[in-house]
């Protein structure tokens, strides 16, 4: 899950946030909007929050991230692969087969979405593929300099697969379940966001109603900021030279923004690059055009699962997944001539709107 390297996840996003220290609005009177901003460290990367400040919150900031550093260690204490008593690697670690292991809700809720994200990916997002990444030296095992062999693709494609992991709900309990005692869940391509929606939820139950939520580059706003503008967040524009550029800056309002790319993270063998994302059906590396793609939603952790897998799928098949359904995508294709921007009908119309 700290495999920040392993999802770009906007890279910071640029994450542009157009605030200054305070605005004036006109409602009769003059009041100001003071933001209160907090960060720290996470998940192997870094979180940060903003929120403006009402009669609403009764806490102290310092008590707000206290409850948010409380939050986001429980994350991590449930789904990291880096943790070695986390519920996930207590998990990965039992070799038992056909038999349900009881875990909490929240890794539950997650394993659950992202079998089903798996689904509208047509297979892309798999989160039993850790096992790929580990061997092309993307994951906790040791980096690699050069190409595994088919021998030892094979071998690990035999521990991979979604049909492999059961989620069960039976009498208010919950329970994990593999059939190859080798399945190895591994869920950085979806747990930044569920912790960003935790974050989020937390703000809105002390009455928050105007917050950005960023963690690794994963997303959630709502409201407005000081200015008395939506939140403004830029895409990041991939360039050649691996300086850094804005693409394009959207307000976003009550929604959730991932982003997924390559252009920063592979190794090289023999002069062939290879990108950290797998494809879990060929047990390779990803070859195709698309340098990122971000996804908007209305939650974080579905955004976030969502641009990974249709990073894996692809320019074309991406969009076509989009389209079909309705889902808010915006592509940076990699060309001849340099960089060309897409964009879903979904992603058009929120856009517009906001």
């Amino acid at each position: 899950m700290e495999r920040i390297n392993r999802k770009l996840k906007a890279l910071f996003l640029g994450i542009i946030v157009f605030v200054g220290l305070v605005s004036i609005f006109l409602f009769n009177t003059f009041h100001s909007r003071e933001v209160v901003g907090l960060s720290g460290k996470t998940m192997g990367t870094t979180y940060h929050v903003k929120y403006i400040g009402s009669k609403q919150i009764k806490l102290s900031s310092e008590d707000v991230h206290k409850q948010i550093e409380i939050i986001l260690k429980d994350v991590n204490q449930k789904m990291s692969t880096y943790i070695a008593t986390s519920e996930l690697s207590l998990f990965n670690k039992n070799k038992q087969i056909d038999t349900p292991i009881e875990v909490s809700k929240d890794l539950s809720k997650v394993v659950a979405e992202a079998v089903r994200l798996n689904k509208i990916t047509e297979g892309a997002l798999d989160v039993t593929v850790g096992p790929l990444v580990n061997l092309w030296g993307f994951g906790p095992e040791k980096r690699i300099e050069k190409e595994p062999t088919e021998i030892q693709i094979n071998e690990r494609r035999a521990w991979v697969g979604i049909d492999k992991l059961k989620v069960i709900n039976h009498d208010e309990k919950n329970y994990l379940q593999k059939s190859v005692p080798e399945l190895y869940v591994d869920l950085s391509s979806i747990a930044k966001g569920f912790g960003v929606d935790q974050v989020a939820d937390y703000l809105e139950k002390i009455g928050s109603n105007d917050y950005l939520v960023e963690i690794g580059g994963e997303i959630r706003a709502k409201g407005k900021n000081q200015e008395n503008k939506f939140w403004q967040i830029a895409i990041e524009k991939p360039t050649f030279d691996g300086s850094r550029a804005v693409d394009k800056v959207i307000g976003l309002d009550n929604f959730a923004m991932a982003t997924s790319g390559d252009y920063r993270n592979y190794f090289e063998d023999n002069g062939q690059r290879f990108s950290h994302e797998i494809d879990p059906k060929t047990g390779r590396p990803i070859q195709h055009h698309l340098a990122s793609i971000t996804v908007l939603s209305s939650s974080s952790m579905t955004a976030d699962g969502l641009s990974t897998g249709l990073f894996v799928l692809g320019e074309d098949r991406a969009l076509e997944v989009a389209e079909k359904n309705n889902l808010a995508v915006y592509l940076i294709i990699k060309t001849d001539k340099g960089f060309e921007a897409k964009m879903s009908s979904a992603f058009k119309k929120l856009t517009e709107i906001n």
